[in-house]
This record gives structure tokens, sequence and C-alpha cells, in this order.
């Protein structure tokens, strides 16, 4: 009877071999799939920031337009003399408001309404589409950030309607101005940005784009 045991020992051996190959081939096949998985994932991952950095620097340019940089010129302060005579087609001043016809553009409403003591002159170029507005630089040092764009906006809005950019200026600071208010009329509607320079040498800029749009004739970011 002792013969009959060798298969019976066999068998068990070849049955654990078995397991034993079952349970290797199931954890190399587990292996194999992780890393196929971690491959893919990879592969998706640069895949993704290839796109991204393709296109979304594509879809930033599109929907936000460059800065509108506005005139670099330094404010005429000639002109601001109540003894010059310029040509009125070359500049118009606060004091040369015309009594035979309308005169373009037509600031005096909103220096009545929004100039106060704070706007102390101004100056239209009209082959130049520019309004350079001069401020009591006390007064304006007082007001703040909302005070500063309202003056801006309001001014600056009306000028747009005529085709005229906007900048504002202290008399014995001729270089920088103070705050601008520059439209693109090329586009509809039209697109203006709209800086302000605080003391401390930050600015804040609104974008508008007034509802409607305005005709091409010819930036809200906020900036103290």
């Amino acid at each position: 009877m002792e013969p009959l045991q060798e298969p019976t020992k066999s068998g068990a051996k070849l049955k654990q071999f078995r397991q034993a190959y079952t349970a290797d081939d199931n954890a190399a096949r587990s292996q194999i799939h992780q890393t196929g998985k971690k491959i893919a994932s990879s592969l998706l991952l640069s895949a993704l920031a290839i796109l991204t950095s393709c296109v979304f620097p594509l879809l930033t340019q599109a929907q936000t337009p460059p800065t509108l940089l506005p005139s670099p010129e330094p404010l005429d302060l000639k002109l601001l003399d109540p003894e010059s005579r310029p040509p009125r087609s070359q500049v118009i001043r606060a004091d040369s408001m015309s009594q035979a016809k309308p005169t373009v553009p037509s600031l005096w409403w909103a220096e009545e309404q929004f100039g106060g003591k704070l706007l102390e002159n101004w100056l239209a170029y009209p082959d130049r589409q520019r309004v350079d507005l001069v401020v009591n630089r006390q007064l304006w040092s007082l007001l703040n950030y909302i005070g500063r764009y309202s003056f801006v906006n309001s001014f600056g809005t009306v000028a747009r309607d005529y085709g005229y950019n906007t900048r504002v200026f202290i008399a014995n600071q001729p270089q920088e101005p103070l705050a601008t208010y520059t439209c693109n009329f090329s586009t509809t509607p039209v697109v203006c940005d709209l800086d302000i320079v605080s003391s401390g040498q930050d600015s804040l800029r609104v974008r508008s784009k007034p509802l409607g749009g305005f005709p091409a004739t010819g930036n809200d970011t906020q900036a103290p």
C-alpha cells in the first residue's frame, strides 16, 4: 500500500507549484497593469501641459487686448499762458470758447459739473484728438482713489464722445501725467483704458467697453 502514497505527495507538490505560479503570474500582471497606468497618466499629463502652454497664451492674448498707451508728449506750459493766442485749429483753451459757433470738443459743461476748484485749466488739440486737463496739486492729493477715478472718468467719457483721449497733469509736473483715459476708436464698441498713477508709483487700471459702442471718429482698468 505504501507505493500509493507517492502520487499523493507528487500531486500536492504540483498543486503547490501551480498555486505559487498563479500567484506570481497575478502579481506580475498587476505590476504590469499599474506600470501601464502610470505611463498612460504621465503621457496624458505631458500632453495636457503641452496643450496648455500652446493654447492658453493664444486664448489670453485673444481675450485680453494689449494695454492702450497714451501720448508721451509733455504738457505744453506755454499754451497755458493767458497772453498766448495759438490758432484755434491747433489748440482750444478753457478761456477760448467761441461765441459764434459751438466749439468741439465742448468741455465747458463738464467743467461746470465736475471741475470745481480742482480743475485749473484745460487744453484740447483738434488735430491730435487729445485733451489735457490741469488740476490743482493740493486738491488732487486730497482725493482718494474713488474721487480721482470719478473725476477722470467723468471728463474722459465726455471727451471720448468727441473722439478725444484725455490726460491729467499738474502744472509743475508737465512730463508725467497723473492719470490718462486712452481709447481705441477703431473698435466697436470703443475700448478705453483708465490709468491713475498714485504717489507711491503704484497704479490701478480699469478697462471699459461702453455699452452700445461709439462711432470711430479719429482703456475698465483703474489706477490711482
